[in-house]
């Protein structure tokens, strides 16, 4: 069926208000059993995801849930589950609304907060500061209603995370947020139920001293799926959506399916978590019924680009690396590497477990080919468009078979690097090739490729072309050509209907670029 002729239902990009979705009729995969489960079993919560995974809207759809609007959950599962639809006094607090950078961000933006709920409960002329006012509102709430308050949380960390490289800001807000916090432990007794969602982990010590009851479920299999959507809810709820694009493509059903995997899947956030897809480029892509880099599009966290120009990453490396849980799943202001932060915020995750032994990794393409994006202009020293320039036209030269023009783009390049931008070793080479090649994003693309005889440094395959590089830091091209005929590194490749291309070169390294090259 023609995607014209097929009814097609709103996509809420951008609307993370539950009610609003309902009001529209938009899609939402259904979450509240989650909820109902957390309400059933606990009091206070905390749970981390990335940036852009739902989280506000979960945030939302549990403000509505205490609020008591059972007929806008109607044909879900907590409308057969919940039976009584109490409605509570909810406060909700989204510290994602504002930009901090000093103390008076942060002020203001928890007045603006707290007054909108003093404008119904009161204050009292002696609460002066963030704390004595939250406490104030919880307990006049409670007396006013006769009920327990909810209290939920929206990206608890937006201030330190903006604030993670000034040592001294980070330490007055956090200081604050403790303060602002506290009364969730010393109000316990009037608090029905309280959820904090975040993207990174700080110590309890820092930020929640006061609140050591706090449920952490960021790593619990029973909520692994809370956030995201699962490779299930894809190919159940979200059918129809596919067949769509896949119609747009003139492409089939499976092959959508393969396509929306290797961009958006491979999110795991527990030990035996599902397949997990960021919602927000999902959603996108079945909207444009295209794929694209649409979650990095929207923007880089400050801190995660100040800590990329502290840290030497080798980015080859995340493809996939060992970690135990304490390399990672730390406090972000106590680590030491940047892995902590990368898992937190979604740029590697849990590839692999067994037995206590976890692979961490690139989670898809999307995530790999953005990262690698913000990685190049600190290996290369280049302008940002610089490099795209470059990569267009290297991925021009080599769709046309122009290996000539592409080698002379590569040698050219290289050159441009500057003299002290890094020890031009081997492994730069290596690192600046996967960049590259990784980077040229029109082609598959496998670096350092395991063969029967040996590892190709890499590969580039078109619809109707094979490229197999060799390079020699200290040797000939030739050297390098005759490493791939004796290895035979192109025999998996000849049985095929594509043309098989190799590449042998060799680097000058006086002058720091490619010295020549040969091609078979």
């Amino acid at each position: 069926m023609n995607e014209n002729n097929r009814r097609e239902r709103y996509f809420p990009i951008g609307i993370q208000t539950f009610e609003k979705i309902r009001e529209l009729n938009a899609i939402y995969i259904d979450k509240t059993e989650y909820i109902y489960n957390l309400v059933q079993n606990g009091q206070v919560y905390f749970l981390s995801r990335p940036r852009r995974f739902g989280k506000s809207l979960l945030i939302s759809t549990m403000e509505a849930y205490f609020q008591g609007k059972k007929e806008l959950f109607e044909g879900f599962a907590i409308s057969k589950l919940e039976k009584e639809w109490i409605q509570y006094p909810v406060f909700r607090f989204d510290l994602s609304g504002a930009k901090y950078r000093d103390v008076g961000f942060l002020t203001e933006h928890l007045d603006l907060m707290l007054e909108e709920y003093e404008n119904i409960y009161g204050r009292k002329p002696n609460e002066n500061n963030p704390s004595s006012r939250m406490n104030g509102l919880i307990r006049r709430a409670w007396e006013k209603t006769g009920r327990p308050v909810v209290i939920l949380i929206d990206e608890y960390d937006a201030p330190l995370l903006d604030t993670l490289v000034d040592n001294d800001t980070f330490k007055t807000l956090r200081n604050m947020l403790r303060d602002f916090y506290s009364p969730l432990k010393s109000c316990d007794a009037h608090l029905k139920f309280v959820f904090l969602t975040g993207i990174t982990k700080f110590s309890q010590l820092s930020i929640f001293s006061e609140l050591n009851n706090l449920n952490v479920i960021s790593m619990d299999d029973k909520y692994a799926g809370i956030c995201g959507i699962t490779k299930e809810e894809l190919l159940t709820e979200l059918k129809p959506e596919i067949q769509n694009m896949a119609d747009y493509q003139h492409i089939t059903f499976d092959e959508t399916v393969a396509q929306l995997k290797h961009w958006y899947d491979g999110y795991h956030f527990t030990k035996n978590c599902p397949d997990i897809y960021n919602p927000f480029s999902l959603l996108l892509a079945l909207s444009k019924k295209e794929v694209g880099n649409y979650w990095f599009s929207t923007g880089t966290p400050t801190h995660l680009t100040e800590m990329v120009s502290q840290y030497i990453l080798k980015p080859e490396e995340l493809e996939g690396f060992p970690a135990s849980e304490m390399m990672f799943n730390v406090p972000t202001e106590t680590a030491e590497t940047p892995i902590p932060v990368l898992y937190q915020s979604g740029y590697v995750t849990i590839k692999e477990y067994d037995d206590g032994d976890y692979i961490l990794g690139f989670p898809n393409e999307e995530v790999r080919v953005g990262f690698l994006r913000l990685l190049m202009p600190y290996y290369a020293k280049t302008k940002v468009n610089d490099n795209e320039v470059f990569l267009l036209n290297l991925t021009r030269a080599l769709k046309k078979r122009d290996v000539e023009k592409a080698m002379q783009l590569l040698q050219a390049f290289l050159a441009s690097v500057p003299y002290d931008a890094e020890k031009q070793d081997e492994n730069h080479y290596k690192t600046m090739f996967y960049l590259i090649f990784k980077l040229a994003t029109a082609f598959q693309v496998r670096t350092e490729e395991r063969t029967a005889s040996g590892r190709i440094d890499a590969l580039l395959e078109t619809k109707d072309t094979v490229y197999l590089f060799e390079f020699k830091l200290k040797g000939t091209a030739q050297a390098a050509m005759d490493q791939i005929n004796s290895k035979g590194y192109m025999t998996p490749y000849q049985a095929g209907n594509k043309k098989v291309i190799k590449v042998g070169a060799a680097f000058d390294d006086d002058h720091r670029t490619l010295k020549d090259w040969v091609v078979e």
